[in-house]
């Protein structure tokens, strides 16, 4: 029976780009075994058979004292490490009093004002026992302080806590945009957070280097793997040149990919990331084996959730951690059914987390390492997604580097070009979205949306004044001296900066004392 000629005229892409052919039935290089450089199948040799990945849910919103409610719903519910997002106030260096932060306090995540709000926040859970990662970058260092002054106020073992902060600030320079520092500024306060960890908390993971929002911006997966990993290899040449041990830091380097509704081409992507990490390790200088591997979180796509027909994000979801388990990651957030809407109720919170229980546990697809290793088509399309990487990454080093990429738009402009080709394919039909352009329906979805109250913005101001009143003020100001002195000069500012938190020193106070000698970047 022979074909029609629109079928055999139609042309097969993944959604970046890449040509899909009818039938794969050769492998170009033999596979190689998990846990064996260059990592391909994955970086420990028995995968999820010895342990699952770690199960988070992104949470944040309002208060502390709201934001700790949630934590603890979340816990009792099943989630092995939380995952802190903060409004956007505290990620840009603002207090919640200040005139910038009218309208936003505890709006796209929970608000921190000084070290009191982190004591709240993990108000009846030790640090010791979870593991915790913190979406923040150009405030990093300062969150980062508070939770190694908390785990000092709970008599933790500060060679024993373990988490993550994002602390990825090329990446918002290129996508996102919550900077406040200068470029060389920036790569130098977190060198610092690498050195000081290495020596004061060294299972502290000091940066994971973010391709989740690079991806959200428009970028495609290849795009999303070569520019993470050009801004990886920035942040390694920069410790190198301060002189610090690749072997020792790059083992606390982790990444943070997204993970689209392509199952195939993400599962590949992910396979890929690993192979070419390990690459770029080994040619600066990397011997020890832990330091040539990637270690990445994974969250389910924000930008592929529909306000329309919310439900079927749920499908969106499980398929999306369903690339990131099969790719082999080491910890996943899936995002809740309603966020095109609002920020997820307890709800949709338990399906995000149920979703990733199920596929734990019922689905099967952890109980061989790299269940997909060996396809013919995930291996030619793993190839070819690396071989667009290396394309990329070489245009980069070419422009000197991912901040000179950065200063000079390159970035910033492959990233619009796709994200403006992505929505004309949707507008024309060429992609199919459900319940946007195709199977759309009249009906509009009844459901009770999580609304964060405008009266926060007071209870945080009542709250930041009176720790103010009830702290050593002149303790404040020496200790901000001492910080603004070490900013002037070349000492490790991690010291300083905690000293600043444990005198009660606000957020603000702290990232303006930076400001005065750094300046800003106003892009």
């Amino acid at each position: 029976m022979s074909k029609d000629k629109s079928e055999t005229e139609k042309k097969f892409e993944t959604d970046s780009g890449i040509e899909i052919k009818e039938v794969y039935d050769t492998l170009s290089h033999p596979i190689e075994a998990p846990g064996k450089f260059p990592f391909l199948r994955g970086i420990k040799a028995s995968g999820y058979r010895s342990k699952l990945w770690t199960m988070r849910q992104y949470a944040g919103f309002s208060t502390a004292e709201e934001s700790n409610k949630r934590y603890h719903y979340l816990l009792k519910n099943g989630t092995t490490g939380l995952s802190v997002a903060f409004d956007l106030p505290t990620q840009i260096g603002f207090d919640s009093d200040h005139e910038m932060s009218d309208g936003e306090v505890g709006k796209s995540g929970v608000a921190i004002d000084t070290l009191k709000d982190i004591e709240i926040l993990f108000d009846g859970i030790k640090l010791e026992d979870i593991t915790t990662s913190m979406t923040i970058n150009s405030t990093a260092s300062i969150l980062l302080a508070m939770y190694i002054a908390l785990a000092k106020k709970q008599g933790a073992d500060l060679k024993k806590i373990s988490g993550t902060i994002q602390n990825d600030i090329l990446k918002e320079y290129a996508a996102r945009g919550t900077y406040i520092y200068p470029p060389t500024a920036s790569m130098r306060i977190i060198t610092d957070i690498f050195e000081y960890c290495s020596k004061e908390v060294p299972n502290w993971n000091t940066i994971s280097i973010s391709g989740y929002h690079i991806r959200e911006a428009g970028s495609d997966s290849v795009q999303e793997l070569a520019f993470t990993l050009a801004n990886g290899k920035a942040y390694l040449k920069a410790a190198i040149d301060k002189g610090l041990d690749i072997n020792v830091f790059a083992k606390r380097l982790s990444f943070f990919f997204n993970s689209h509704n392509n199952l195939l081409e993400e599962v590949s992507k992910f396979r890929a990331a690993r192979r070419m990490w390990a690459n770029i390790t080994k040619e600066l200088g990397a011997t020890d084996e832990r330091a040539m591997q990637l270690r990445f979180h994974t969250q389910t796509g924000g930008s592929t959730l529909t306000a329309q027909q919310p439900i079927n994000n749920i499908i969106r979801v499980t398929i999306q951690a369903m690339a990131a388990v099969m790719g082999g990651t080491q910890s996943l957030h899936t995002n809740g059914y309603d966020e095109a809407l609002a920020l997820p109720t307890e709800e949709a919170a338990r399906i995000a987390i149920r979703t990733q229980q199920i596929i734990a546990y019922e689905s099967g697809v952890g109980d061989t390492v790299d269940p997909l290793g060996g396809s013919y088509y995930i291996e030619a399309l793993t190839d070819e997604i690396e071989r667009k990487a290396w394309e990329y990454i070489h245009k980069i080093d070419a422009l000197g580097g991912s901040v000179k990429a950065i200063e000079e738009g390159f970035l910033q402009n492959e990233i619009a070009m796709s994200a403006y080709k992505y929505q004309n394919d949707i507008a024309s039909g060429k992609k199919v979205i459900v319940g946007i352009n195709k199977f759309v329906t009249e009906d509009k979805p009844h459901m009770n949306l999580l609304k964060v109250n405008d009266s926060v913005r007071a209870f945080q101001i009542d709250k930041l004044n009176k720790v103010k009143a009830e702290r050593n003020n002149e303790q404040v100001v020496a200790s901000l001296k001492k910080l603004k002195e070490a900013a002037q000069g070349n000492e490790n500012l991690m010291p300083a900066i905690l000293q600043a938190v444990e005198c009660y020193a606000s957020l603000g106070e702290i990232a303006d004392t930076m400001r005065s000698v750094f300046g800003e970047f106003k892009g």
